[in-house]
């Protein structure tokens, strides 16, 4: 597997926080040829607990950081691994596991590399020693000739051991003051900004105060203006005091006028109830004259003509006193033509047969406008001509002459103060 596969979880947490221990390599040669597969053998400890997301890496020696890993490889969970040279589990023993890297992913160069194991943190569990990829010579082979040599080469590693503690220890030191300087510089930087902020708001408040200044003395201009103001004030009240005065007599006597129109009002209110009641008469009287009018029409050829006549000379006075309609024409003298409603058919008493026929024909006559109509004339165009002569009230069933609508408007007016 390379890098361009899924990227395995990393950190960036530094070698003196990772545990060494807990993974063991096994059988890691100090050279590997070029061009080759190499196996990865190691052994995972009690204290190990495997997971899905766990890796093995090969590093360049001299790394800091899960990061900077060359290439990896997916490291297989325990139930994963069915050879018959290696146990999955033991009861009291290590897990022992191995990982073949083909050799397109391996390095090319001779530098120094090592494995490590890495868990699904990004947490190293454990590296192996370092290892080259080249051929071995004959310059390499170590020839250990005496316990001398090996007790000096021990006492050099272990003073090396020491050497790398306190220089561990220093680098960690360090690392502290580093965070402390880092601290203080922030808090400083953060002074700074605080001190920057002040001067501006100090700029701001001094614009804010010389603003302030001009404007007290502009309200102290305006005052003075107001003084003189408020004293002009004061006599337009005065001036005011007396106008209420006066307008106030001039309201009472106002009030005292409309209280005389009012009393007018009711008086008129009066008058106009009296006419309206007069009027109402009149019109009765006027819808009594029709109906009789109609029974003397509806009797007309049961009774003799001349009794039918004398009838209703004996009635036209009394209609013309009580009828508000002044187109009603009034009996002028003996002549029978002129007053009667439908003529005279008598009239002509001892004339030619053809004269009598004449008058004959001209039975009805318009007590309004004193036209004449031909016998054959039905009653409903006669009703409504005499009709046409009238104005109907839209509130009641009365009608009124058209020549006098003074009489109807007071009527309509009666109406509307009901």
């Amino acid at each position: 597997m390379d890098k361009s596969s899924d990227e395995p979880p990393t950190s960036a947490v530094l070698l003196d926080n990772c545990h060494f221990s807990q993974v063991v390599f096994n059988n890691v040669e100090k050279f590997y040829v070029p061009g080759g597969d190499i196996t990865c053998q190691y052994t995972l400890t009690q204290n190990m607990v495997p997971r899905g997301k766990d890796w093995v890496g090969i590093f360049r020696v001299g790394w800091k950081t899960t990061r900077e890993y060359y290439t990896f490889m997916w490291a297989p969970l325990p139930s994963d691994t069915h050879s018959d040279t290696h146990s999955d589990t033991h009861s009291d023993a290590a897990a022992q596991h191995q990982i073949q890297f083909k050799a397109y992913y391996l390095p090319k160069d001779d530098e120094y590399y090592q494995f490590c194991y890495v868990d699904q943190d990004g947490v190293v569990r454990g590296a192996s020693v370092p290892f080259q990829f080249r051929a071995e010579t004959e310059d390499d082979i170590l020839v250990v000739t005496t316990q001398g040599e090996v007790e000096e080469l021990e006492l050099q590693n272990k003073n090396l051991h020491e050497e790398n503690k306190e220089l561990k220890a220093s680098c960690a030191n360090l690392q502290q003051q580093n965070i402390n300087l880092q601290e203080e510089l922030k808090k400083t930087q953060e002074l700074q900004n605080n001190v920057e902020s002040l001067r501006s708001n100090i700029e701001k408040l001094e614009l804010e105060l010389n603003s302030l200044r001009k404007e007290n003395k502009h309200l102290k201009e305006q005052d003075d203006c107001r003084g003189a103001e408020l004293h002009q004030l004061k006599e337009q009240i005065q001036n005011m005091s007396s106008d209420k005065d006066r307008l106030a007599s001039r309201l009472r006597a106002a009030l005292e006028h409309m209280d005389q129109l009012q009393s007018q009002v009711l008086n008129y209110e009066k008058e106009v109830e009296n006419l309206s009641r007069m009027n109402h008469d009149k019109t009765e009287q006027l819808q009594s004259l029709k109906e009789e009018n109609r029974r003397l029409r509806m009797s007309r050829t049961q009774e003799n003509p001349r009794d039918e006549n004398d009838a209703l000379l004996r009635h036209l006075p009394r209609a013309g006193e009580g009828s508000s309609f002044s187109g009603v024409p009034q009996a002028p003298g003996p002549t029978l033509e002129g007053v009667l409603l439908f003529g005279n058919p008598y009239c002509a008493a001892g004339a030619n047969l053809g004269a009598g026929a004449a008058d004959v024909a001209s039975l009805r006559q318009c007590p309004l406008c004193n036209e004449v109509f031909p016998e054959d004339t039905g009653t409903s165009q006669y009703e409504a001509h005499v009709q046409s002569h009238l104005l109907q009230c839209p509130h009641c069933s009365q009608s009124f002459d058209k020549s006098n609508k003074q009489v109807f408007d007071d009527h309509l007016l009666c109406h509307g103060l009901e």
